[in-house]
This record gives C-alpha cells, sequence and structure tokens, in this order.
C-alpha cells in the first residue's frame, strides 16, 4: 500500500481527488490538510509515502511545506505530486524531483499514470535499501529533466540521455535524436543522475553507461569512451580505472 496525504485548501479540491483517488487500489488516504501548518502535521505525524500538494494555498505555497519538511529532523520525506491550477510552476517543481505535476483539472488516467510513477518509485527505493524515494547516501535522483528547449518545455526521461558535455557556461544534454543547451553546472547536473546509471568521464563529460559500448586507447596512451552509435567521448586518465571497474561488473 501507499499512504498518501492530501493538501489543499479547496474543500472541493480535495473531495474531487479523493473520488479519484477510489481508483486507485495501491492509495490508502492517511490524511487531508487545508494549509501549510496542517500539512506538516500530517506528514510528521504519519510518515507518508507520498503527498499531493497544491502549490498556492493561504501563508505558505507548496514549496515553503517541502522546504520546511526537508528541515525536520528525523522526517522522512515523501513522494510529491504537485496538484494546481498553474502551469508556471512546472520547472520548478520537477527541480526539486517532484514525481509529476498535474494541472488542474486533470483527469482520472493522468492522475493513474502519476499515481504508477510513484509506485514505480517507491518500489525501486525499496528494493535498493533506501527509503522513500531517495538514492544512495539518502539523495534522490531525477528520473526526467524538465527544462525549456527551442520554445517548448521538454520532459525528457534521463534514460534517453547517451552524454552530457560542458560548453562554457551551459551543459548540453544530448539524446540519440537530438541535443539540447542548458544554462547549468556539470556539478549540478551529476549531484542530480544516479551514479549507477551516470558516470563522469571527464571534467568536461557524462556518459550514460547504458550506452557505452567500449573504452579504447590510442597510441599516445589517450583514453576515449565509444558509445552504442560509435560516438567518441574523450575520458582523463583519472577516471579510467573507475569505469573500468564498473563496466567490469554490469
Amino acid at each position: 500500500m501507499i499512504r498518501a496525504i492530501l493538501a489543499d485548501d479547496e474543500a472541493l479540491a480535495r473531495n474531487k481527488l479523493r473520488e479519484l483517488l477510489r481508483n486507485e487500489a495501491e492509495i490508502e488516504i492517511a490524511g487531508e490538510g487545508a494549509n501549510a501548518a496542517e500539512t506538516i502535521d500530517l506528514v510528521r505525524d504519519t510518515a507518508p509515502d507520498l503527498l499531493f500538494l497544491d502549490i498556492r494555498m493561504p501563508g505558505r505555497d507548496g514549496f515553503d511545506i517541502l522546504r520546511e519538511l526537508a528541515a525536520c529532523e528525523g522526517v522522512p520525506m515523501p513522494l510529491t505530486i504537485f496538484t494546481t491550477a498553474y502551469d508556471s510552476y512546472a520547472l520548478r517543481a520537477f527541480d526539486i524531483h517532484a514525481v509529476d505535476y498535474l494541472l488542474k483539472p486533470f483527469t482520472a488516467e493522468r492522475l493513474h499514470m502519476a499515481v504508477q510513477r510513484a509506485s514505480d518509485q517507491l518500489a525501486r527505493s525499496r528494493q535498493n535499501g533506501n527509503g522513500k524515494g531517495h538514492g544512495e547516501n539518502g539523495k534522490q535522483h531525477s528520473t526526467r529533466m524538465v527544462f525549456k528547449s527551442r520554445g517548448r518545455i521538454l520532459f525528457l526521461p534521463v534514460s534517453e540521455i547517451r552524454w552530457i558535455a560542458a560548453e562554457e557556461n551551459y551543459v548540453r544534454i544530448c539524446t540519440g535524436a537530438e541535443t539540447h543547451l542548458l544554462r547549468e553546472t556539470m556539478a549540478r547536473i551529476e549531484e542530480r543522475l544516479d551514479p549507477r546509471m551516470f558516470l563522469r568521464v571527464h571534467r568536461s563529460a557524462i556518459v550514460n553507461l547504458q550506452y557505452v559500448k567500449e573504452v579504447r586507447t590510442n597510441a599516445n596512451s589517450e583514453f576515449s569512451v565509444v558509445l552504442v552509435n560509435g560516438q567518441k567521448v574523450p575520458m582523463s586518465r583519472s577516471y579510467h580505472a573507475r569505469i573500468g571497474e564498473l563496466l567490469a561488473s554490469r
């Protein structure tokens, strides 16, 4: 079962969500909060797996709630699905690893997709013994990256990323079909990625291990990573031993 809390200052919105969740056999509603204080107390008292969280509420908004919960010692952070009538917070929501972002009014089918994502993430976390939605050392790892690219907001599954390159004050995200330029640092990108899937092979390059074919050494003893499509990514000598161990264990 997935223990969930519903947080929304509108009673009608909570009632609608509760009705839709009756079709989700995995969900057990542990409580409902109409404001920030009630929601924070409920999370502290019930330790839910999942929080359905409205963004705009009186006093403190949904992001304030999560920030306060994160500062509470001994309180496990639940996975979060935002429910809101505003699309302007989507990038910020996924930057803090929200499972999903539901725009009101959403359908039962759209809600089911969000619940399934949460269920899958919880199952992986429990299997790995890492708690609720957290990766190694208690950190959450992104399953999707959300960013603006060519006039659109793109929701990109990290599994589709083949490699990432640093370009001055930007990073270039490379998939099989296209690339995207983000104003971001390699350090922040690396923090968001699961180290079991992604590996830094150079100060300017991160590769997705599922797309790595081999590691080559040229006549000058310089290393490179060869991807399944034949593309070569330079590798620093300091990273060579580490990737060799990882590839040997896969």
